[in-house]
């Protein structure tokens, strides 16, 4: 899944896993994607990956992220 070798840098690969997810329906609108260590275990990248990853989704409006609580799918993610 993870293309280390590519130009595509890691971060992004992530990005476009998770949100391949959210697409998919596997991860829902108002409930909480993986936490930064859940990434990092799953994907074997550093943490700074993952938060850039996350970082992303929030970027293309995807996820939103609630202090304190995590990061959750946004509401208008899947339509």
């Amino acid at each position: 899944m993870i293309d280390r070798e590519g130009p595509t840098p890691l971060y992004v690969q992530v990005a476009d896993a998770i949100q391949a997810r959210i697409d998919a329906g596997e991860l829902l609108p108002n409930r909480p994607i993986p936490s930064e260590n859940q990434l990092v275990q799953e994907y074997a990248v550093a943490r700074g990956t993952a938060r850039k990853a996350i970082q992303l989704l929030r970027d293309r409006g995807l996820v939103a992220t609630v202090v304190g609580r995590g990061t959750y799918v946004a509401t208008t993610a899947n339509g």
